[in-house]
């Protein structure tokens, strides 16, 4: 059997991002200059490895997080989610019209952006009937924003000097993609890791409800809607790690081995973006996601930081 040459160096990157030496930052930067190289296989779907990896690690990071510690970080940011979903999306709405952004895709950065990134726009477009190069945009334009994220909130929290718990909370909230929001707060601290984690998958089963009301809004017939079901395992692995505590030894290494595989994440995600899709992008699109995401962080930063008071 013959080894596709193209297979070897993306395979000791990607084998890399598996050493203690490499965390969520620097895999994303190992994948994005693996891109811009040209040195990712082109029969490689990293859309397809991405999400199930992902799915994978956020089950995992389940097994770690005690479920009343779970069930206290969620009951006290219902509030703030919905808030900042149903808020985000009609900022989304009106600035969209105002600078005549196509509403489909003004909609579903808007959607990335209030819920879960990418897992959201996809879980969207079909339910409006979002085209390939309307996705596409979306996607260019929340990848950028997370990338950025990924390095620039742990600075600004430690800058800051918040806690532990607020971090979390606002990484959770103004962070995009699942993948980025963990990476961020796994670089700030275990305590952030599981406030974030917990919240943004409670975000995250926003998902549903927003998908069957943008089909309404869009007046779209198709019935397709893709549901996160890792999820519901997410919260069945908080679960057993509760009702079965005889086993914390395991559950501690699935903990720390679904920390590593989202550094895999981070790192096919950065394999994804290159040049050609930043110049891609476009100004209006990123300009617009770059005004809804300063919003929802500087809001949702001031309504933590005045509560704290």
């Amino acid at each position: 059997m013959t080894i596709n040459k193209s297979y070897i160096p993306f395979g000791l990157a990607m084998g890399a991002t598996l050493t203690p030496f490499v965390n969520s930052p620097i895999a994303l930067v190992i994948g994005f200059v693996m891109a811009s190289f040209g040195m990712v296989p082109q029969g490689f779907s990293l859309t397809k490895w991405t999400k199930t990896l992902l799915a994978y690690s956020i089950v995992g990071l389940g097994f770690g997080i005690p479920f009343r510690q779970a069930l206290t970080v969620t009951s006290d940011g219902i509030g703030l989610i919905v808030a900042t979903i149903a808020g985000t999306l009609v900022l989304g709405w009106i600035v969209a019209r105002t600078i005549k952004l196509n509403k489909t895709t003004g909609y579903l950065i808007a959607s990335g952006t209030a819920i879960c990134g990418g897992s959201a726009i996809a879980a969207i477009a079909p339910a409006i009937n979002a085209d390939d190069e309307q996705i596409g945009l979306a996607l260019a334009t929340i990848y950028i924003l997370n990338s950025i994220a990924l390095f620039l909130f742990p600075v600004i929290g430690h800058a800051l000097h918040l806690d532990q718990q607020t971090f979390g909370t606002w990484a959770a909230i103004a962070i995009h993609d699942t993948s980025s929001v963990v990476g961020a707060a796994s670089a700030y601290g275990n305590e952030a890791l599981t406030t974030a984690t917990t919240l943004k998958l409670t975000r995250a089963l926003w998902i549903i409800p927003v998908a069957f009301i943008s089909a309404m809004l869009f007046r779209s017939e198709s019935k397709k809607i893709t549901i996160p079901y890792f999820i519901f395992f997410y919260i069945l692995a908080i679960g057993i790690s509760d009702w079965l505590p005889q086993f914390h030894v395991l559950y501690h290494g699935i903990f720390v081995a679904s920390k590593k595989l989202l550094v895999v994440c981070l790192f096919l995600i950065g394999c994804g973006i290159t040049i050609e899709k930043l110049k891609a992008t476009g100004a209006k699109p990123l300009m617009y996601g770059v005004g809804l995401w300063i919003a929802i962080s500087v809001s949702s930063l001031t309504w933590l930081l005045y509560h704290k008071l």
